[in-house]
């Protein structure tokens, strides 16, 4: 019996490791944010290469965040049983250490435990145990570094959320799915036309987008756990730009029927469309407000393109944006207080934020054709497209621009990029 958990076991540490190495994104972190708290994750203790693979991602996750240091640990193995000699890592310079294992239970999963210990006051301060399988040891990973995370800032982390995006090769589409890492892609919808706009619902289980497989733009809702999906807005014209409502039963939506793009809202199941706004403008791009009372967008009504918002129930629209000729794509942050937007700063298209209170506004990147941002769902970073060397690829930066990375994959261009919740 024991021979056969252990062939099993061999076997799926294989096609583990097949997983990882079919990861399409790859990571290149392009700036840190100051001041970040040094943090030891020592080797686990157990099964080796399940360990070893666990403690990668778990110290990949936390530096990536820019907001720790990953301290040396030169091969240290801990357990979470370890009493740790707090003054060695202490003048490691670490000021917490994370410890930890990986064992095999007798139906073949494994188990993982961990405790996070504050070297200063000498005490552990956190600690869990998570079951999982082979093929889920990055998503425990992921587990393990949020609550690192939320236990050192007290703000939620985001290492186990995921993403959406479409990638685009010679004469293919696809809607991908991925890790918050950018691993474990996998492919929601391929086509030969073109897929754009991806947007997750509230809570994470279906994304609405636009498809042109139709040979004109209709929009979709698609249910990620099953497959399927519907029509969600197929009207004469185009029918493009969907955004959920906070309550998930609703989608705004821009549509050309009744002549230029105006803004409508709909039921998720197609129904009950109904007007929204109606300008001599051209309105697209709305952002539902995290309360529901509002919605953001993009309009050339008063001659250039600035960001606006609306009254759900109704009242005239109100110009947001007022600094620049060219202000478009308004995404608002979970709490509703920052607003991410597109601007053009001396011809080229960046990612600005905007303190809703404040009305202060900050250029985030350093790069010239940004598109598409999309919000963590802790309001900490903020997902865009962007072009390098000629070639799409997504970037993230934090809310004060200090942190940077970027995603990017070889001979494909990564467009459309959608964050999606925290999962349940």
């Amino acid at each position: 019996m024991k021979i056969h958990i252990l062939r099993w076991l061999a076997g799926a540490l294989l096609a583990c490791v097949a997983l990882f190495a079919q990861a399409q994104l790859s990571i290149e972190i392009t700036g840190a944010g100051n001041q970040r708290l040094p943090v030891a994750v020592a080797d686990f203790a157990g099964e080796r290469v399940v360990a070893h693979a666990l403690t990668s991602v778990v110290r990949a996750d936390l530096e990536r965040s820019g907001l720790f240091q990953i301290v040396d640990t030169s091969g240290a193995v801990l357990d979470e049983s370890a009493v740790p000699n707090y003054s060695d890592w202490k003048a490691r310079g670490a000021d917490a250490l994370a410890a930890g294992s990986v064992s095999v239970m007798p139906d073949g999963r494994y188990e993982t435990r961990f405790r996070l210990h504050d070297t200063q006051k000498q005490a552990a301060i956190a600690g869990q145990g998570l079951a999982h399988n082979a093929t889920q040891i990055r998503a425990t990973a992921h587990r393990v570094a949020d609550i690192i995370y939320e236990k050192l800032t007290g703000e939620r982390g985001i290492f186990s959320t995921r993403i959406a995006y479409v990638m685009k090769s010679t004469g293919r589409y696809e809607l991908q799915i991925a890790d918050a890492d950018g691993n474990g892609a996998q492919v929601a919808l391929a086509s030969r036309e073109p897929i754009i706009s991806p947007t997750w619902s509230p809570d994470g289980s279906r994304l609405a987008y636009v498809s042109f497989e139709a040979k004109k733009p209709v929009v979709y809702v698609h249910d990620l756990a099953t497959g399927r999906r519907h029509v969600a807005a197929n009207f004469k014209g185009s029918n493009s730009a969907p955004a959920w409502s906070p309550d998930g039963t609703r989608l705004a939506v821009v549509l050309t029927k009744n002549g230029n793009s105006q803004l409508y809202v709909v039921n998720v199941d197609g129904s009950g469309v109904t007007r929204l706004a109606s300008s001599s403008g051209i309105d697209t791009e709305p952002q539902f407000s995290p309360d529901g009372e509002f919605i953001y967008f993009t309009s050339d009504r008063g001659g250039s393109p600035q960001i606006y918002r609306q009254p759900v129930a109704g009242g005239p629209a109100q110009r947001v944006t007022f600094e620049g000729s060219y202000n478009v794509t308004p995404r608002l942050s979970p709490d509703g207080k920052s607003l991410a937007f597109v601007t053009r700063d001396s011809g080229r298209f960046r990612v600005a934020v905007m303190g809703l209170a404040t009305r202060q506004t900050q250029i985030l990147t350093d790069t010239a054709k940004d598109e598409s941002p999309s919000f963590a769902p802790n309001g900490r970073m903020i997902l865009f497209a962007t072009e390098v060397g000629g070639r799409g690829v997504l970037a993230a930066v934090s809310i004060d621009g200090r942190v940077k990375h970027r995603l990017s994959v070889q001979a494909a261009d990564v467009r459309e990029p959608a964050w999606g919740p925290f999962s349940k």
